[in-house]
């Protein structure tokens, strides 16, 4: 009996070094706890902290020379725009956090990951916080207690809150996109069925999330991981989806007209924009009105709300209305321009904005290559899936949205897995180290 039962708290303490990465996953599950720091930063900024003492106590080269350009170029234009901060804290403030989600969670987690079965273990985190946030929105719709949408406190927002709308909807997104991964991969059925029932299942929280920006990136990323495993399972799976969607939006008419009006507003942009469009294509004049001034570096790091209204048209509202999932009634200032390429476009101007969006480009392209390097037989499928996928999403979805909320570190955790799959420290994404751990870890949780 002994020998059967011994490798399993070995199994366990080979995880150990994955676990952490998970509590910064799990942890944007509680509420908010306040406009400051919440726990997942927090958490997060220790993993960093192991890291580095890690690394110095093992005296290891912690990135490949091609990892640490990629991952480093960020710094160039944070660095430039930093200086030219309206004051000493907001550049600094603003250089780490930016700092904290574009390069040393990535790198955290390029460092800690030390193969695809870690990398898995992560992935299924993301999925089991989109379960848990689906289920709490899928509630607020049901009784009523969710974020104020169409004067109905109906829209789902998981326990990020209304001040906080789109956490939820990033949430469930890259869950769905991991859980999309992972049934196309080649674990046993079993496994790959119940990842598919996840993706299913996360269908109508981000429905419920009323996010047009969610809804477009994660059908986007979603089509392109289906034509990427295969023409043909992507038929049979897109039929499944459809009839999913009908049976669910149509069957059992699950918020159908709202839905329907939602779905009909994103082609409606030109002839009759509501509000929050108009206010949008205003803050998207005002950012390019920023960057014509400041071409090369910008108006600085968190300077955007301070120019602003020198640049705004009248078309401008005084903010959004917030109210419902416990939050009083309150107008909430639009500080951002909801588009993460023009607020760096704004704050960064063209310096900041061609360090970050290369180091994007090039995670995407190194990404792709290890993804057809493995396409038709090699280990990893799973895996190269979710890490073009994960870095698809951010890049569609930036175009809407930006970073900001408890859920912001989400997008490092993301772009850390994209960055193992696409620079691994040996240069070989399809030839990860296996564990020396008896049963073999890799076998046991992998497959």
């Amino acid at each position: 009996m002994s020998h059967v039962l011994l490798p399993l708290p070995r199994r366990a303490a080979a995880l150990g070094p994955v676990l952490p990465l998970v509590a910064v996953v799990a942890l944007p599950a509680l509420p908010p706890t306040g406009d400051g720091a919440g726990p997942a930063d927090v958490v997060s900024a220790l993993v960093v902290g192991y890291c580095l003492i890690r690394l110095l106590r093992e005296r290891r080269r912690p990135l490949s020379p091609r990892a640490a350009v990629v991952l480093g170029l960020p710094v160039v234009g944070l660095a430039l725009a930093a200086m030219g901060a309206g004051s000493p804290a907001a550049g600094l403030g603003g250089m780490g956090r930016y700092l904290q989600v574009f390069v040393l969670v990535p790198v955290a987690v390029l460092v800690l990951l030390r193969g695809r079965a870690d990398f898995r273990v992560l992935a299924w985190s993301f999925v089991g916080l989109a379960l848990w946030q689906g289920a709490v929105g899928v509630h607020q719709y049901v009784t009523g207690t969710g974020a104020s949408y169409q004067g109905e406190t109906v829209r789902a927002v998981g326990t990020f809150g209304a001040q906080d709308v789109m956490g939820m909807a990033t949430a469930v997104s890259l869950g769905l996109v991991c859980a999309v991964g992972l049934a196309l991969g080649r674990a046993p059925l079993w496994q790959r069925a119940a990842a598919a029932g996840c993706a299913v299942l996360l269908v109508l929280p981000l429905a419920l999330s009323f996010s047009r920006g969610a809804w477009i990136a994660t059908a986007l990323t979603c089509g392109v991981q289906l034509a990427l495993a295969g023409l043909r399972r992507a038929l049979k799976v897109g039929a499944v989806v459809v009839a999913s969607a009908v049976i669910l939006m149509g069957g059992f008419g699950v918020g159908t007209v709202m839905l329907q009006e939602r779905i009909d507003s994103i082609t409606q942009v030109a002839d009759a924009p509501d509000q929050s469009v108009v206010d949008r294509y205003t803050l998207w004049a005002a950012a390019t009105g920023m960057w014509r001034e400041h071409p090369l570096t910008g108006v600085g790091l968190k300077g955007f709300p301070e120019y602003r209204d020198g640049h705004a048209t009248l078309a401008l509202s005084s903010g959004s209305d917030i109210e419902g999932a416990g939050e009083t009634y309150h107008k909430q200032a639009l500080l951002s321009p909801h588009s993460m390429y023009l607020l760096v476009l704004s704050e960064q101007g063209l310096i900041g904005l061609t360090a970050l969006t290369g180091s994007w480009l090039a995670l995407l392209v190194c990404a792709v290559r290890g993804l057809l390097r493995v396409r038709r037989r090699g280990p990893g499928l799973d895996c190269a899936l979710i890490a073009c996928g994960l870095l698809l999403w951010q890049l569609t979805d930036f175009v809407y949205g930006d970073i900001g909320g408890p859920s912001t570190v989400l997008t490092g955790m993301a772009l850390g897995l994209t960055a193992w799959w696409a620079l691994p420290r040996d240069e070989r994404p399809d030839t990860a180290r296996r564990d020396a751990v008896p049963g073999r870890l890799e076998e046991a949780v992998a497959r």
